[in-house]
């Protein structure tokens, strides 16, 4: 079955063809780094790490490059309130979300280019749309994109253009301009743009970049002038993305991007969670309270990425559960009774299939719940078989489910944190192992009470401890916990 996209220029689903077949390359536009990353916005950034992972598993050479916003007005106002350099300010946001990032088990990308480091290519490509006729300067030394000059403009979001930029994300009446709908490429230098270190010299006047030519020059230069899949949130089609296609492909005279794949919001309290609603909370403050890295990376998983996804407590536990489910049968397979001598109890053959249909799920448009219905198949009869046959089976059974499951999880990602808050450094495991100790004596003596204290002892620091007719068994987990 050929992968398909649905793709949002044309609205419907396509076979996706990379421009080469011996590389694909896809770029996502990151966040703006004046304040901390919400889940909100993780929730993209897991959704591009799920392309990124689905890619590669089925077999094509990806370079991925994910951007940061680190000048434009936001990050100029803050960091004037803060009384710092743009730099200064928003470094340690930058650090932050790759952090949590790497929390919530996403892939570096191959490149992570911020706006800064690249005027110069920003400059370039202004001077080239001002010799294509595609631009013009104002008095003030700022340069305006003039979108009468590209009469595609409007093929992505397909708005009416005489309606005007409803939506546009900047200011845009205090630099001069021939038509309200041209955005600005350069903007001139003021006051505060040059108190927090956001000017560069251009030929046509000191100034900075506009929001919209940023991702442009650098998608131009890290990624190249055609891109196979560009990633973003949904409320980025206009004018944002508008913006590039009309700048980008009026620089090269070249298709700007092959498909466009845009996720929908995350919704809390039935609204879209953003900071400007106030309704917004951090990965870092759920990690901080306890919450499991692969119960919120599953919760931010299952809903399709073309579907809005509610986020709070209920989900959060129903994802932890979800997780559990998944982690003891493996946990259940990796600890049965391997006899080569045993009857094919048909494990390999559930195991084969679901792969199969997991993998024709998320070659239809990444339909992450299909694909989980698909392991979570494996899973209950999986568990049904070891039931009937007492958890004895052939090995190259049990081989073949572990494989099945890894997988999967090489494109969910999962079962890779469960694995990383399992570990434990030795002091833990010898206290952990003589409060087992402790407790089957105690279990021994017939004293319950003291046997249950020690495993809520256990518990509270986040082992659980499992009896099987094999002895017992334990793991550490994290805690479920509340988003507010």
């Amino acid at each position: 079955m050929a992968v398909r996209f649905f793709n949002t220029l044309s609205r419907s689903l396509e076979p996706f063809e990379p421009v080469s077949p011996g590389r694909v390359g896809v770029y996502a536009c990151g966040p703006t780094v004046y304040d901390h990353a919400h889940v909100g916005n993780f929730r993209s950034f897991v959704f591009y790490d799920l392309v990124h992972r689905f890619l590669e598993w089925r077999g094509y050479p990806v370079h991925f490059v994910m951007n940061f916003t680190d000048v434009d007005d936001k990050t100029i106002r803050a960091a004037r309130e803060e009384g710092a350099t743009v730099a200064e300010y928003t470094e340690p946001f930058t650090r932050a979300i790759l952090d949590e990032a790497d929390a919530l088990g996403i892939r570096r990308a191959d490149g992570y280019p911020r706006a800064t480091e690249y005027v110069d290519e920003m400059v370039a490509l202004v001077e080239r749309l001002l010799e294509r006729g595609h631009a013009y300067t104002t008095d003030d030394g700022s340069v305006f994109f003039d979108i009468t000059s590209f009469p595609e403009y409007g093929k992505l979001s397909r708005k009416d253009l005489e309606k005007g930029r409803t939506g546009e994300r900047v200011a845009d009446d205090e630099y001069g301009k021939d038509d309200v709908r041209d955005f600005a490429l350069w903007k001139a230098a003021k006051e505060e743009d040059r108190a927090v270190g956001a000017v560069w010299p251009a030929p046509w006047g000191e100034g900075r970049p506009g929001w919209h030519l940023e991702c442009s020059a650098m998608s131009l230069a890290e990624v190249g002038e055609t891109v196979d899949i560009h990633l973003g949130g949904e409320d980025l089609i206009f004018p944002h993305h508008e913006d590039e296609i009309a700048q980008s492909e009026g620089a090269t005279g070249k298709p700007f991007v092959r498909c466009w794949l845009h996720v929908k919001h995350l919704r809390m309290a039935d609204a879209k969670m953003s900071k400007s609603a106030g309704n917004t909370v951090t990965v870092r403050e759920l990690l901080s309270r306890g919450t499991d890295p692969a119960a919120l990376r599953y919760h931010l998983l299952s809903a399709h990425y073309r579907t809005e996804l509610a986020f709070g407590e209920r989900g959060l536990d129903g994802s932890a559960r979800a997780v559990r489910r998944w982690s003891d049968f493996r946990d259940r397979v990796r600890e049965v009774e391997e006899d080569p001598s045993a009857a094919s109890a048909g494990l390999g053959k559930v195991a084969e299939e679901a792969v199969a249909s997991f993998q024709d799920a998320m070659d239809e448009d990444l339909n992450v719940p299909a694909a989980l219905g698909s392991l979570f198949t494996l899973v209950g009869e999986g568990n049904g078989i070891l039931d009937r046959v007492g958890d004895r089976i052939p090995s190259e059974e049990a081989r073949a489910v572990l494989e099945a499951l890894s997988s999967m999880d090489e494109v969910l990602g999962v079962m890779e944190l469960v694995d990383r808050g399992r570990n434990v450094d030795e002091e833990t495991r010898s206290w952990v192992e003589e409060r087992i100790r402790e407790r089957e004596e105690a279990r021994e003596r017939k004293d319950f009470q003291r046997a249950d204290a020690i495993r809520d002892e256990l518990a509270r620091e986040g082992i659980v401890v499992e009896d099987s007719p094999r002895g017992t068994r334990w793991k550490r987990v994290r805690g479920e916990s509340p988003v507010g």
